[in-house]
């Protein structure tokens, strides 16, 4: 019989344990942040690191910057149960730097069998590492809010929302940008 699509992410998930995928940023961490959501979702949201509230809780985006994502979601008539959200590097780095080129290659395989379980239609990438693991060689800056088509995938580049939480014109921009997911799902 078929595994559901939340079996096969478990595994996924089991998978990176059992692997021990970058252990030096595991030991730092307090426990690995997999992804949350709906296993059914037609978006995936795709961030950079867990954070300090992420790591504590063992979910992605539950601090400033995912209540600002969730008001975003309102804003087009969603919520986290009809999406799903994760991460690329899967544990908090220390001291919330940037995760590092080897880390984000060491989880991207991972990530990407949570993207073919989940088979989305649309990934939204949430900052600049998170477009640069999945779309290389572009520059958020000129292509945010531009959905692209990669390897059959349809890909949409946002700003990271912590970034709004420094920035009040970023904020309109994010907003901005993500009114436009909604008719990139019906267009696609």
């Amino acid at each position: 019989m078929a595994k559901s699509k939340q079996e096969q992410l478990d595994k996924i998930r089991e998978k990176i344990l059992k692997d021990n995928v970058s252990p030096e940023l595991a030991s730092t961490a307090t426990q690995l942040v997999f992804g949350d959501g709906n296993p059914d979702a037609d978006v995936v949201f795709v961030g950079e690191a867990p954070g300090k509230n992420e790591d504590l809780k063992g979910l992605p985006f539950v601090g400033a910057a995912g209540k600002f994502l969730d008001e975003m979601l309102a804003h087009i008539g969603l919520s986290r149960k009809d999406i799903y959200i994760t991460n690329i590097v899967k544990y908090r780095p220390p001291e919330n730097r940037d995760p590092l080129p080897e880390e984000k290659a060491e989880f991207l395989p991972y990530l990407q069998a949570q993207l073919e379980v989940i088979a989305p239609k649309l990934v939204v990438t949430l900052g600049r590492h998170s477009m640069d693991s999945l779309l290389p060689g572009l520059q958020i800056s000129k292509c945010h809010g531009q959905p692209k088509r990669y390897q059959g995938q349809v890909y949409m580049p946002l700003f990271h929302p912590a970034a709004a939480l420094y920035s009040g014109g970023m904020r309109a921009t994010l907003l901005d940008d993500f009114a436009k997911i909604p008719r990139v799902l019906a267009t696609i």
